[in-house]
């Protein structure tokens, strides 16, 4: 195996040194979706650094940090025969030194909406790791996937708020052949579940096409599709302005983005699409 693992931000730095990287932060459990950014970020960069890290910052009282997927044996397998350089895999000590960071970077009321309104604090604890990763590694580059288009949006934002000298890369969902995001999660679905689930892109597919009628015309596309598969239990539905991430108005015109967050079985997905609202 060629891929290099490291596990202190010295020695990374070291390795780092005069080089152009791109960076693709993630937690493991890595899929083909991870494998498009890498991908992705070895057109942009000559050295590609993936790091992998449980960062228990991003998780609620209510979220069993422990039991989210470790399979770093196997991601590295996967990271070496993408051409991965380097993988940084630090430990919570070494990221979080003296406990908890008491410096936070707050993701403002968008922070509070839709997923954080279901993980509060997520998007705080998000923000600032990448914020530390951005400021250990210094990539050119750091890239994420459109599926988790709330997490996008502030990334981008705060590049952008803060100065920050690295360009934010999305790169689109990659989904199954039938439609369904992939996800760390779906490993957690049966095979009845896995149907249920392509409720979500179908009923994204059913809101994008009544787009021209208006946002009552969008969101009752979707809730018809959603209601029809009774595994799904809808955590919420709303089109918001992408300049933004706010709810649209009635009277809204132009590009919009659709999301949905749905239980299937025990399992919490989200999926996104954009649209155009109006005529």
């Amino acid at each position: 195996m060629s891929v290099t693992v490291v596990e202190t931000i010295a020695e990374l730095r070291a390795a780092l040194e005069g080089r152009t990287v791109a960076l693709v932060p993630t937690m493991g459990a890595l899929h083909d979706g991870h494998l498009a950014l890498v991908n992705r970020a070895a057109e942009l960069a000559d050295t590609v650094v993936v790091s992998i890290f449980v960062n228990p910052l991003q998780f609620g009282p209510n979220e069993d940090l422990d039991k989210y997927p470790r399979t770093l044996a196997d991601d590295l397998v996967k990271l070496d025969a993408a051409g991965v350089e380097f993988v940084f895999a630090p430990s919570v000590d070494e990221m979080y030194p003296t406990g908890p960071s008491q410096t936070r970077v707050t993701a403002g009321q968008v922070g509070t909406l839709f997923e954080g309104r279901s993980r509060p604090g997520h998007f705080d604890g998000m923000l600032t790791v990448v914020a530390k990763l951005l400021g250990i590694v210094r990539p050119a580059s750091v890239l994420f996937g459109q599926k988790d288009a709330q997490q996008v949006f502030l990334v981008q934002r705060m590049v952008a708020d803060l100065d920050v000298a690295t360009s934010v890369e999305v790169v689109p969902t990659v989904r199954e052949q039938n439609g369904l995001a992939l996800s760390s999660r779906n490993r957690y679905l049966d095979e009845r579940e896995k149907r249920a689930a392509l409720a979500l892109s179908t009923a994204l597919e059913a809101a994008q096409s009544s787009g021209d009628r208006g946002i009552d015309a969008v969101l009752a596309a979707a809730q018809s599709v959603l209601m029809g598969e009774n595994l799904v239990r809808l955590d919420y539905l709303s089109v918001v302005n992408p300049a933004t991430f706010l709810p649209v108005d009635d009277d809204y015109r132009g590009r919009a983005r659709v999301l949905i967050a749905a239980r299937v079985g025990e399992t919490r997905l989200i999926d996104n699409e954009l649209i155009h609202l109006g005529g």
